[in-house]
C-alpha cells in the first residue's frame, strides 16, 4: 500500500514526464510526421532525380521517426491512464491480478498499471513487416533457382541484369577477381540466353535429330574442361551402351 507521500511524489513525476513528452513532440512537430510526404521535410520535390541510396536513407529516417513518435504517444497515453487511476484510487494495483505493485517498480516506471508478471510490455512481438515475406534474403519468394527444371527470369536474374551496369564492389571483393568492373556481381559467369554450356554450340532439327556442333570459343572451352576432368559430358560419363558412337576405339 502506497503512503500519501509516495502517491504525491509519483503523481508529480507523472505530470512532469507528461509535460516533457508533450513539449518534445510540439518542438519537433511530432517528428515532422505532420508533413504529407518525406519530401516535404527534406525540401525535395520528387524522388525522380535522387540516388536509390539517398532514398533509402530518407526512408530509414522516416521509419525511425514513426517508431519514436509512436513510442512517445504510447507513453503519454499510459501516463493519462495512470493519472486517471490516481483519481479513482486504483493506482498502484495490478490491473490483472489486483495485487499491490512494488514502490520500486512504480518509481522506475510510474505510468505502469501492471505488476512485472502481468505487464503487456514483456511480450515480444513476432509480427514482421509484410514486405519481409517478399524481400527475405536472398531474393524472397521470387528466387526460383532451387525449383526443378525452372529457367524463368526471377528476382536474382533481375538483380544480375541491373548489376551488370556496375555496382559499388570492386574486383578485389571477390575470391576470383573479375576481368571487368561490370562483372563484379554474384554469379556473373552465368550463361545468358541459355542454361547448359552445350546449348550455345549444339543444334538439331525440329525432330531432335541431325545434331550439329558449331565450333566456337564456348565449344573449345567446354572441350578443354571435359578433358581436364577426364569425363565425356558435364554431367558425367555416358552409359555403357552409348560409348561406341562417341568414343573412338583404341588402335
Amino acid at each position: 500500500m502506497l503512503t500519501s507521500g509516495q502517491l504525491r511524489e509519483l503523481q508529480a513525476d507523472l505530470i512532469n514526464n507528461q509535460k516533457e513528452l508533450e513539449a518534445h513532440l510540439d518542438a519537433n512537430d511530432h517528428f515532422d510526421l505532420r508533413s504529407g510526404h518525406a519530401h516535404e521535410s527534406t525540401g525535395e520535390l520528387s524522388s525522380y532525380d535522387n540516388h536509390p541510396g539517398d532514398e533509402g536513407t530518407e526512408l530509414y529516417e522516416r521509419e525511425k521517426d514513426i517508431a519514436l513518435n509512436g513510442h512517445f504517444e504510447y507513453q503519454i497515453k499510459n501516463i493519462d491512464l495512470a493519472l486517471q487511476a490516481i483519481e479513482k484510487g486504483s493506482y498502484g494495483k495490478c490491473g490483472v491480478c489486483g495485487k499491490d505493485i512494488p514502490y520500486d517498480r512504480l518509481k522506475a516506471v510510474p505510468e505502469t498499471r501492471f505488476c512485472v508478471e502481468h505487464t503487456p510490455d514483456r511480450t515480444v512481438s513476432h509480427n514482421r513487416p509484410i514486405e519481409e515475406g517478399v524481400l527475405m534474403p536472398p531474393f524472397g519468394k521470387f528466387d526460383l533457382d532451387n525449383k526443378d527444371e525452372n529457367v524463368a527470369f526471377d528476382a536474382e536474374d533481375s538483380w544480375q541484369e541491373v548489376s551488370s551496369w556496375g555496382t559499388s564492389e570492386s574486383p578485389s571483393d571477390f575470391m576470383k577477381p573479375q576481368d571487368h568492373y561490370n562483372d563484379t556481381y554474384i554469379e556473373s559467369e552465368e550463361n545468358i540466353g541459355y542454361v547448359e554450356d552445350f546449348e550455345n554450340f549444339v543444334g538439331n532439327d525440329i525432330t531432335g535429330k541431325e545434331i550439329t556442333v558449331y565450333p566456337n570459343k564456348q565449344h573449345d572451352k567446354y572441350e578443354e574442361e571435359l578433358d581436364r576432368e577426364g569425363i565425356m559430358t558435364s554431367f558425367g560419363d555416358l552409359p555403357a551402351y552409348e560409348h561406341d558412337p562417341y568414343v573412338e576405339e583404341d588402335k
